[in-house]
């Protein structure tokens, strides 16, 4: 075993000398004396030495040409994690460069979380803020997830897919916007794999059936192309490939055709020596075959985030097939091949000048526009977001170009200008003219943003914004507007309490009583008491009956701790709120909770808490700081809550009474009924109904269900 492990070192170490003219052979050999003594008796679920993952993954390192510190974490990156190694012992033994690298991408295993997702979060922030200041812990961490995914048929079938799932949402997007693009290839063909095993093999077997015929077209093709190159004195290269699986699929999927129907699963390569001939050779490609409308690409004068710079056009080629045809130079196929990684490799004993940090700028503001999401599933989706690859690049008055995502709307334009510019406007003209804040951007469009200095974000915009930067902006000014409300209306309740306990505010504040039962409450200052009593998390009387044990209020009438207990028991809500007695609730009208639903709550400033179906729409444009856990009690178990049902069936006599007979014999009341039908002999009956858990309703659905003539039954939310 250790003489394979030899070699595995020496192919990495003729990987190095390949393109490193004197690279510290010592450090590596280092390095790999430490990882095989510390993972010296631990092995993979292959059965495999474990020292074979971290040298696989320094290999994939060499492949991309990657520098001595950066081979160096690549072969120790995991012995923080697996053994007793810490992260200071690494720095003193080789240096603090190394270090950090290692650290960055080890994960939080050592930390208790409480879900999963939390703990791919963290995991992912904590990642994500280090690669923002050394890039190479994210190609240390592609190479190692890369690797893993080649070697994923050993672990269990749900970790599989949970791994397979993960690549496809995090690491592929990512190796795409880095612009590597064939581990983002890989990648997405092995996560494919996992996850849709019959449709990876099945399609596996179509494009094999195909590989001698699509071999001699793609040979005809590029004779023909080179044909005419030639003919115009233009030295060039062109190859063809097929697209890969994955890419293929999803376009099956995405437009719902069979693989005979996808045509354009062919792309071709035209690598020429400047930037003048690329343009050139467009020019001979659209005049060879015709191109199809709506399918170019000019990356060159308008270059990815990532640097990423090429001519792309599909055309309809020799067979009336439909092929890609990619035009770029040398170098910026080198871009294109390598990405970011490029400007990581050996140059003369140098790594990553500051001129190119450009080419990352869009990472730098990604950390910090997560700084602020301590939901891990609204963190996670928001980076999701960020990472998707489709992209519009629109233009300012003044021609700068802004790069947004696909479908992006005026107002993400104006956030992508400045915070300020998004928080004030009021419209927008494109190309002049004056369009809805829900337009969507096209590429080339000049985006001017009208603002004001009275107007400020709508919680509206969330439900169509699509870039994280706007949609965080705009919860960031949102939160902030209802902690200040909530600060307000907590003061004027407390004030008022107070004054009916004849308490001085201004005293009990200056001399700290004020901020001492603030604390014993758990808020660490008097403005976050305040914040909570106005969203209705503390009542009044708890601040009263520390300030003021057993004293009795002035009799001036009915105070607002005694209206808000009025209420609560004229209405018991029926539910139980982790850590928090006596709170307001309320059911929200958008989803109609019923007992038996999973429920969320989330705490809205003057009304307490708000009630809704954990599947409700809404609550995704709701703050993740608001969010309480809440469950139904066990009180009050009659009470009944209104929902809506939506009947469908065909116009004929007898039938709505057969359907008002099923909520009878269930016990449900009809509160409400619409009727409408139509000149096709259809009807649709809405009911509103009076139900007391989801298995009462449930019941009475399926007995309306078996009704003849009854097409649909569903439960309406708005």
């Amino acid at each position: 075993m250790d003489a394979q492990l030899e070699q595995q070192l020496s192919s990495i170490i003729r990987k190095v000398q390949s393109y490193h003219p004197d690279p510290d052979l010592a450090m590596l050999r280092k390095a790999f004396d430490l990882a095989h003594a510390m993972h010296k008796d631990q092995h993979r679920r292959s059965g495999e030495a474990y020292l074979t993952h971290p040298l696989s993954v320094a290999e994939i390192i060499a492949e991309l040409k990657l520098d001595i510190p950066c081979l160096c974490a690549g072969i120790l990156h995991d012995i923080v994690e697996d053994t007793d190694t810490s992260v200071e012992q690494i720095r003193e033994m080789f240096n603090a460069e190394i270090a950090f690298i290692v650290d960055g991408v080890t994960k939080l295993s050592k930390f208790a979380f409480n879900t999963r997702e939390e703990h791919q979060a963290e995991s992912f922030r904590k990642m994500l803020i280090a690669m923002s200041s050394d890039l190479r812990v994210i190609l240390v961490k592609l190479a190692d997830r890369l690797h893993n995914m080649r070697t994923l048929l050993h672990m269990p079938q749900e970790k599989q897919r949970y791994i397979a799932q993960e690549t496809l949402d995090i690491y592929a997007p990512l190796a795409h916007r880095l612009g590597i693009y064939w581990i983002k290839s890989e990648l997405e063909d092995l996560a494919f794999r996992h996850l849709y095993p019959e449709d990876y093999y099945q399609l596996a077997d179509q494009v094999a059936k195909k590989k001698n015929e699509r071999e001699r077209y793609i040979q005809e093709a590029i004779s023909i192309l080179e044909g005419k190159l030639v003919e115009h004195d233009i030295r060039a290269s062109v190859t063809g490939r097929p697209k890969h699986f994955f890419s293929i699929w999803r376009k099956m999927r995405n437009n719902n055709i069979p693989f005979e129907q996808v045509f354009d699963v062919l792309a071709f390569r035209v690598l020429t020596g400047n930037l003048t001939q690329c343009y050139e050779i467009l020019g001979l490609v659209h005049f060879l075959w015709k191109p199809v409308p709506g399918r170019f690409k000019d990356y060159v004068a308008m270059p990815k985030p990532n640097g990423y710079q090429s001519l792309h056009t599909s055309v309809i080629g020799p067979y009336h097939e439909r092929v890609e045809i990619q035009i770029r130079t040398v170098e910026m196929h080198k871009i294109a091949e390598e990405g970011v990684a490029a400007h990581w490799q050996y140059k003369e004993g140098r790594v990553a000048p500051a001129s190119e940090a450009r080419h990352i700028a869009w990472l730098r503001e990604l950390v910090e526009w997560q700084q602020e999401l301590e939901d891990p599933k609204e963190f996670m989706d928001t980076v999701k977001v960020d990472l998707f690859p489709e992209e519009v690049y629109a233009l300012t008055p003044n021609g700068d170009i802004k790069v947004l995502r696909k479908n992006s709307t005026p107002i993400d334009f104006a956030y992508a200008v400045h915070t300020e510019v998004g928080h004030h406007c009021v419209g927008a003209r494109v190309n002049g003219s004056i369009v809805s804040l829900k337009h969507q951007v096209s590429n080339g469009d000049t985006i001017e943003i009208m603002t004001s200095p009275h107007a400020h974000p709508s919680k509206d915009w969330l439900k169509f914004v699509k870039t994280s930067r706007a949609r965080n902006k705009i919860r960031h000014y949102i939160r902030s507007e209802e902690r200040e409300r909530s600060r307000t209306y907590g003061l004027e309740l407390l004030d008022k309490e107070f004054k009916r306990y004849k308490i001085n505010m201004r005293k009990v504040t200056k001399s700290g009583e004020l901020l001492r039962a603030a604390q014993a409450t758990r808020c660490q200052s008097v403005d976050e008491l305040l914040i909570n009593i106005g969203f209705g998390r503390i009542q009044p009387d708890t601040i009263i009956r520390r300030l003021a044990p057993g004293v009795e209020p002035r009799a001036e009438g009915e105070g607002v701790v005694e209206k808000v207990k009025r209420v609560i028991s004229r209405k018991k809500p029926g539910i139980a709120i982790d850590g928090i007695d006596d709170i307001m609730v309320h059911y929200s009208r958008c989803c109609s909770p019923v007992r038996g639903d999973l429920i969320v709550g989330f705490i809205t400033p003057g009304r307490g808490l708000s009630v809704h179906t954990s599947d409700c729409p809404q609550i995704d444009h709701l703050d993740a700081e608001r969010r309480l856990d809440v469950h139904w009690n066990d009180e009050d178990k009659s009470a009944t809550r209104p929902v809506t049902v939506r009947v469908n069936c065909t116009d004929k006599p007898g039938l709505l009474a057969g359907i008002s007979q099923c909520f009878t014999t269930c016990s449900v009341n009809i509160a409400e009924a619409h009727c409408r039908t139509s000149k096709d002999g259809r009807a649709v009956n809405t009911f509103e109904v009076l139900i007391s858990d989801v298995a009462q309703l449930n019941n009475a659905m399926s007995a309306i269900r078996r009704i003849d003539g009854v097409t649909s039954v569903e439960r309406v939310r708005s």
